[in-house]
C-alpha cells in the first residue's frame, strides 16, 4: 500500500510539473480558432508556427543574443565567485559573516526598486542598447547567490587538502585552481546551470537597456510578438517561441544530471 501510495504520489508531481509544458507545445500547433478547442493532440498539427516564429522578426539573432549574454554571465560570475568563496570560506578575517549576509541581502531587493540605478550606471558607461549591458545587470541577479553556494561548498572541503597543498609550497591561487577547483565540479555545474536559467529567462533588464529588435533577447522578442492586426494576439506563435527556447535548458539539465547530483568530494580523501 505505501509504495502504491508513493507511486500515485509520483505520477501526480510528474503531471503537475510537466502539464504546462505539454499543453504549450499543444498549444504551439495551434493557429486561430482552433486554440480554443480543448484536445488531447490537435488533428491537423500546424508546424508552420515554428518556422514562422523565425520569420516574424529577427528570433535566430534574439535566440543568440540570449546564449551569448547568459554564458557570458556564467562565466564571468563563476571566476569571480570562486575566488570570492575562497577567501570567505578559509581566510579568516574580520567582519566576513557580515559581508556574506550583506553578500546575499543584496539578492533580497527587487529588481525594480534598483532599476533606476542600474541604468545610471548602464548609460555612464556607455552600454545601453548593447549586449554587455545585460551582462553586468545580470551579475545583480547571478552573483550573489553564487557566492553563497559556493561558499557553503568550499567549507565542506576537507581542510588536509589545502594544508597538504601550503605544506608543498602552493600558493593560494593554485590552491583554488588545482586542488579546490577541481572538486568543486559538481558545485559549478549546480550554480552554473541556475545562473544561466537566471539570465535566460531574465526580462524587466532585457526589456528596459536595450531599444532595437537585434539587441534583445527572447523573453522580450517573445512578449512584443505580434499578429496581423493590434487586437490580435498569436498564441501560437507565442508558444512555439516559448517550447524553442525551453528546450535548451532541458537539454542542458539531461547532459549534467549526472554532475549534478555527484557527490562533491567522493574519493578525495579515504576514511
Amino acid at each position: 500500500m505505501k509504495r502504491i501510495l508513493f507511486g500515485l504520489l509520483v505520477l501526480a508531481i510528474l503531471a503537475y510539473t510537466l502539464f504546462p509544458f505539454y499543453w504549450a507545445i499543444v498549444s504551439s500547433l495551434k493557429t486561430g480558432s482552433a486554440l480554443f478547442v480543448v484536445e488531447f493532440w490537435p488533428k491537423e498539427p500546424a508546424w508552420s508556427n515554428y518556422p514562422a516564429v523565425f520569420k516574424q522578426g529577427p528570433f535566430g539573432q534574439n535566440l543568440l543574443n540570449s546564449v551569448l549574454v547568459s554564458f557570458s554571465t556564467v562565466l564571468v560570475s563563476l571566476v569571480l565567485a570562486v575566488t570570492a568563496s575562497y577567501s570567505l570560506a578559509r581566510v579568516q578575517f574580520r567582519g566576513r559573516k557580515a559581508l556574506l549576509l550583506t553578500i546575499l541581502s543584496v539578492s533580497m531587493f527587487p529588481q525594480v526598486s534598483v532599476l533606476t540605478g542600474m541604468f545610471e550606471l548602464v548609460r555612464s558607461l556607455g552600454l545601453y542598447n548593447r549586449l554587455p549591458s545585460m551582462i553586468v545587470s545580470y551579475m545583480l541577479l547571478t552573483l550573489p547567490f553564487t557566492i553563497w553556494i559556493l561558499t557553503t561548498f568550499m567549507r565542506e572541503l576537507p581542510i588536509e587538502l589545502e594544508e597538504a597543498a601550503i605544506m608543498d609550497g602552493a600558493s593560494p591561487w593554485v590552491v583554488v585552481t588545482r586542488v579546490f577547483l577541481p572538486l568543486l565540479g559538481p558545485a559549478l555545474v549546480t550554480t552554473g546551470l541556475l545562473a544561466f536559467i537566471a539570465a535566460w529567462n531574465e526580462f524587466i533588464f532585457a526589456l528596459t537597456f536595450t531599444l532595437s529588435d537585434e539587441t534583445r533577447t527572447v523573453p522580450v522578442a517573445i512578449a512584443l510578438l505580434g499578429g496581423n492586426t493590434e487586437f490580435e494576439l498569436p498564441w501560437g506563435l507565442v508558444m512555439a517561441a516559448s517550447v524553442t527556447v525551453t528546450v535548451p535548458l532541458i537539454l542542458l539539465v539531461l547532459v549534467f544530471q549526472r554532475r549534478i547530483v555527484a557527490g562533491l568530494t567522493a574519493g578525495a580523501v579515504k576514511g
